[in-house]
């Protein structure tokens, strides 16, 4: 079987291809003939060598997403059978035994469900890892709710274009940033109520057009490093503040003089520990559910790659120059 691995941390340039033994199913898994995968910033990170608790061993074969075709079952699972068109985020990850740049993919089956019927292999593997973070933050932590004023950052982002279209789907009013005339017209096809160009406002600027100087309810930061900072400053008075890439240090007397509430979401925590990964497919399917009625869709990069290209699709995304989702197809 055909896998593309890294032996070392590095640069996009440590991807090689290699032969490796067909997986065998255990009891609770499943192996999933890969169609697509996508590459989000925690591949980046983890094949830079920037988190080692979430790095697989050497040699590691990365990527989360997979969306492909059930091949084997295991005991105990049965909620897939053999021939089932699945989705998921499932690998990659310290813990997990293989990852989406398999030819074939052994997986916990807890992290896999039918895919949407509506999206193709190549959409479908865009969005998994996306959208359980901006489910987890805006649903189950912020707990987005009718009205409620919600700033999303970097909203034509990976994470970003799928929270503005989760945050309408819960009610709110939601705002976005965005750094160019083309992503803001991206964010308004998604739905956006306001779109903001933050390379032209301040945060002082933006808070008091867009809301009269209170503050938002919700500010979701996708961004993370000085952009914690902003989202301090843009939420209300007792709001509340969800942030997906905290690894720096910030000081707290903002969010102290304005009474918030921070949390933090960490998927590969909910991935990657088998004692979290129960939280995973009942999202699944209700992610499911909103991309079939037309509620949630994907927004794929106009560069797609095949999986032996995937050095050229890490170093696009750490280019700064993709816009929603770097996918990669097999054929």
């Amino acid at each position: 079987m055909k896998v593309m691995t890294i032996s070392a941390c590095g640069g996009p340039d440590v991807f090689t291809q290699t032969e490796v033994a067909e997986p065998t199913v255990g009891e609770g898994q499943v192996i999933i003939d890969v169609h697509a995968t996508s590459v989000n910033p925690i591949d980046l990170k983890i094949r830079g060598g920037l988190v080692p608790p979430a790095t697989p061993e050497m040699p590691a074969c990365l990527h989360a997403d997979v969306a492909g075709v059930v091949s084997a079952v295991g005991a105990g699972v049965d909620h897939l059978k053999v021939g089932d068109e699945v989705w998921g985020c499932a690998g990659g990850f310290k813990g997990l035994p293989s990852g989406g740049l398999a030819e074939r993919m052994l997986t916990d089956a807890a992290l896999v469900t039918q895919k949407p019927k509506n999206l193709s292999f190549a959409e479908a593997a865009a969005l998994p890892l996306v959208s359980l973070t901006a489910w987890f933050a805006l649903a189950d932590r912020a707990d987005v709710s009718a009205g409620d004023s919600v700033l999303v950052h970097a909203g034509a982002g990976g994470v970003g274009h799928v929270a503005v279209q989760i945050a309408k789907h819960l009610g709110g009013v939601v705002h976005t940033t965005v750094s160019s005339e083309a992503k803001a017209q991206i964010a308004n096809t998604l739905g956006a109520d306001a779109v903001i160009n933050y390379t032209e406002q301040t945060v002082e600027e933006y808070v008091n057009h867009h809301t009269e100087g209170r503050g938002y309810d919700v500010v979701f930061d996708t961004v993370g490093g000085g952009n914690l900072d902003a989202s301090f400053q843009a939420a209300r008075f007792g709001g509340t503040v969800v942030n997906i890439a905290a690894r720096s240090t910030h000081d707290l007397s903002p969010m102290h003089a304005r009474s918030l509430t921070l949390h933090v979401v960490f998927l590969v925590g909910q991935v990657a520990n088998p004692a979290n990964r129960h939280s995973i497919r009942p999202r699944l399917e209700k992610l499911r559910a909103l991309v079939e009625q037309g509620e949630l869709k994907p927004v794929l990069d106009p560069q797609q790659f095949n999986v032996h290209d995937v050095a050229k699709a890490h170093a696009h995304l750490e280019s700064g120059q993709a816009v929603g989702k770097v996918v990669l197809t097999r054929g």
